[in-house]
C-alpha cells in the first residue's frame, strides 16, 4: 500500500496551530520553541510586520491534517533580534548592487539558545520530514523574492544534516555552567583554583555586606506586581542596549500565566524596595538565563543575581548545566566554560553564496582558535577539561 500522502503549508499565525501538536513535534526540553513562548510573542505584537518580524511558519501535515514537523520562520526587514551578526553580508551585497532584506529568519525571536529549529514529530521519519522542511523553506525563499534563509542557534546535529543540504555552516561560541555531580556551592568552589574561589566569596559577600537580600521566585508565586518591577528593570538595561526593549509588559504577564512551571525569577531587595532582578527559565536538565536589569548599581550584583543564584538554584535541583545567553568572556572566571554554537545559511545569489562560504571557512578557524585559547583561563583545578 503507498504511504499516506503529505502536505507543507505556510501558517502565518501561532495561534493558528494547536498547541498540543505543535508542541509533540517541539519536545519538552527546550521551552523557548514550545507554543506558549512563541505564541506570547506573536499576541503582545513584539513579533509582527512593523516590528519587522512577519511570521511565515512552515508545517508539513499528513493528508487528515495531522501535524507530523514544524519551523517558526519569520520573514525580516533588519538583522535585529538574532544574536547571529549578519549585518556586514548585508552592507557588502547592498553595496555590490543586491539587496539583502528581505531575507528568511528561523529561530526564537531575541532569543540566542540553542534549541530544534527542524520540530519533527517523534514517531515521525526525522530524517525525510528534515528534508522536506529544509525544501520548503529554499521555496519560500524565492518565492518571497528574500536574499537568504538563515537557521540560527540549532543543535550540531541539525546544522551538519542542513550543511549536507548545502547550507553554509557557521560558528560562534557562548559560555555555559556544567554540574560535575556538586552537592553545594561550596563543593562548586573547591573545584577551583584557590584565588578564583576567594574572588567568589569576595564577591558574594560585598553583595551581603551592601545590605541586599535576593529572594528567588518559582511559577505561580510570581505576582503581577514582581512582573512589574521587573519590567522596569528590563526596561532599563533594553534602553541602554538596545535602544528600546523588544518586549513588552503584557508578555511577561503572558509567559507569567502560560508558562509559570518554567519560569524562575531571581528578585534583590533593598530596605525591601525591590532594585534589581535576573529572570531565568528552567527545561529539561538546563537552566537558561535570558534578562537582567537594575535600577541601582551596586559591586559584584550583576554576577551574584544572574551567576551565583544560577548555580545556586541549578545544584539544589540537579539541573545539569546553565545557558548564560550571549557574550561574557567574563563568565569563565565565574565557572562558565566556552560552548560552540551553530547556524546555517543559504544564498539566492550563487555569487553571495559563495563569497560567505569563503569568509566562514575562516571565521571557523578563528573561532575554533580562540575557544582553545579561553579554555586555557579557565578556574577550575584541573584545566583543559573539554565540553565543547
Amino acid at each position: 500500500m503507498d504511504e499516506e500522502p503529505v502536505r507543507t503549508r505556510l501558517i502565518a499565525a501561532l495561534g493558528d496551530i494547536d498547541a498540543d501538536a505543535w508542541d509533540t513535534c517541539a519536545g519538552a526540553d527546550n521551552p523557548f520553541v514550545r507554543h506558549a513562548f512563541l505564541a506570547a510573542l506573536e499576541e503582545t505584537r513584539a513579533v509582527a510586520p512593523e516590528t519587522g518580524w512577519l511570521p511565515q511558519h512552515l508545517v508539513v501535515e499528513d493528508a487528515g491534517g495531522a501535524l507530523l514537523a514544524a519551523m517558526p520562520c519569520y520573514l525580516k526587514s533588519h538583522s535585529l533580534g538574532e544574536y547571529v551578526f549578519d549585518q556586514g553580508w548585508a552592507e557588502a551585497y547592498d553595496a555590490a548592487g543586491g539587496r539583502y532584506y528581505p531575507k528568511l529568519q528561523v529561530a526564537v525571536p531575541f532569543t540566542p539558545v540553542t534549541g530544534p529549529r527542524l520540530l519533527v514529530r517523534p514517531d515521525a521519519s526525522r530524517a525525510e520530514l528534515a528534508a522536506m522542511l529544509l525544501e520548503a523553506g529554499t521555496a519560500l525563499m524565492t518565492r518571497r523574492g528574500a536574499s537568504s534563509l538563515h537557521l540560527t542557534f540549532l543543535p550540531e546535529g541539525e546544522a551538519a544534516y542542513a550543511a549536507d543540504a548545502g547550507f553554509l555552516l557557521r560558528t560562534d561560541q557562548q559560555f555555559h555552567w556544567h554540574n560535575r555531580g556538586y552537592r553545594s556551592f561550596d563543593d562548586f568552589l573547591a573545584d577551583l583554583a584557590s584565588r578564583k574561589r576567594k574572588q567568589i566569596r569576595r564577591e558574594r559577600r560585598a553583595v551581603a555586606e551592601a545590605g541586599l537580600c535576593l529572594d528567588v521566585i518559582e511559577g505561580a508565586d510570581i505576582r503581577e506586581s514582581d512582573w512589574d518591577a521587573f519590567f522596569a528593570f528590563y526596561t532599563d538595561t533594553g534602553a541602554r542596549k538596545w535602544g528600546r526593549p523588544y518586549l513588552n509588559r503584557d508578555f511577561f504577564s503572558l509567559i507569567g500565566a502560560r508558562m509559570a512551571h518554567a519560569i524562575v525569577l531571581v528578585l534583590c531587595f533593598r530596605e525591601a524596595r525591590a532594585i534589581a532582578g535576573a529572570l531565568h527559565f528552567r527545561g529539561g536538565d538546563t537552566l537558561y538565563g535570558r534578562y537582567w536589569g537594575c535600577l541601582e548599581y551596586h559591586p559584584a550584583l550583576h554576577f551574584e543575581a544572574c551567576y551565583y543564584q544560577a548555580i545556586d538554584y541549578a545544584i539544589a535541583h540537579g539541573l545539569q548545566r546553565i545557558e548564560a545567553g550571549a557574550q561574557g568572556p567574563h563568565k569563565i572566571v565565574r565557572g562558565y566554560e566556552p560552548v560552540r554554537t551553530w547556524s546555517v545559511h543559504r544564498f539566492a545569489d550563487p555569487r553571495l553564496h559563495a563569497a560567505v562560504a569563503d569568509y566562514l571557512a575562516h571565521e571557523r578557524t578563528e573561532v575554533a582558535a580562540a575557544m582553545t585559547a579561553l579554555r586555557r583561563h579557565l578556574p577550575y583545578k584541573a584545566r583543559g577539561r573539554d565540553t565543547d
